[in-house]
């Protein structure tokens, strides 16, 4: 039988990890080598192993044969995907919370865009990505506005695929900023839609959102093609099928 103090080990080193890997201490691409992160996290290796497979799972770290793991790349391939992925499933899980959430998904969704919004964006000590806290607020409202949807496996694809790209969002900040988006406004327009229970609406406007944010930053991956390709529907790689 696995020990409370072992799993309470290996949750630390996983939150732990995951922070510095979406807070842009661990870059894109970077080998996590044991030694390393024995050291820097003071833990055991079967800690350290179990916290990665569950990274791995989360799309957040990739097992390499024979060199142990490294941070997921930045790809414009694997962008493109997601973020097509991400357009038809989110904006479609979104649409049904709209039609189907109860007032206490209401409240829950403008309870979290205000905590979401009174959240610094950049940490005092990192201009160049955001805060750890608003990533987590960001988050959270987001799962919010979907949590209405009463398809659970729709919620759970939706949810898992937002998680799988939280680095790219995060990234985008650092490598592809754009002083003239207004993300707050974004934000504020999707909940708004929400709350006035226009599901067209709301699912046209979190598409947009997703794919804006794919757009900023598959120019700078490093496997990029140029010029990106970009449909309405989203962004594809060279050869992608656009279907």
């Amino acid at each position: 039988m696995v020990s409370t103090a072992k799993l309470t080990r290996a949750e630390s080193v996983y939150a732990r990890l995951r922070a510095d890997i979406l807070g842009g201490r661990l870059a894109p691409g970077q080998r996590l080598k044991f030694p390393e992160l024995l050291e820097r996290y003071g833990t055991s290796v079967g800690a350290a192993r179990e916290a990665l497979t569950r990274l791995a799972a989360a799309g957040l770290v990739r097992a390499q044969a024979h060199q142990g793991y490294m941070v997921i790349p930045l790809s414009h391939e694997d962008l493109a995907e997601l973020t097509q992925a991400r357009v038809e499933i989110e904006s479609m899980v979104l649409r049904l919370s709209v039609r189907h959430g109860d007032l206490r998904w209401e409240a829950e969704a403008v309870a979290a865009h205000h905590l979401m919004e009174r959240t610094p964006f950049l940490a005092d000590d990192d201009a160049d990505h955001p805060a750890d806290s608003w990533s987590a607020a960001h988050a959270a409202f987001h799962l919010a506005l979907l949590a209405g949807c009463p398809n659970q496996r729709l919620l759970a694809m939706a949810q898992g695929l937002r998680e799988e790209a939280e680095l790219y969002m995060h990234w985008s900040v650092s490598f592809g900023r754009e002083p003239d988006r207004d993300v707050r406004a974004e934000h504020r327009a999707i909940l708004d839609a929400a709350l006035s229970r226009d599901a067209d609406l709301a699912g046209n406007l979190i598409a947009d959102h997703i794919s804006h944010t794919a757009r900023l930053l598959i120019t700078c991956a490093p496997d990029a093609p140029n010029p990106p390709l970009v449909s309405d529907e989203g962004v594809y790689p060279e050869g992608a099928p656009k279907a």
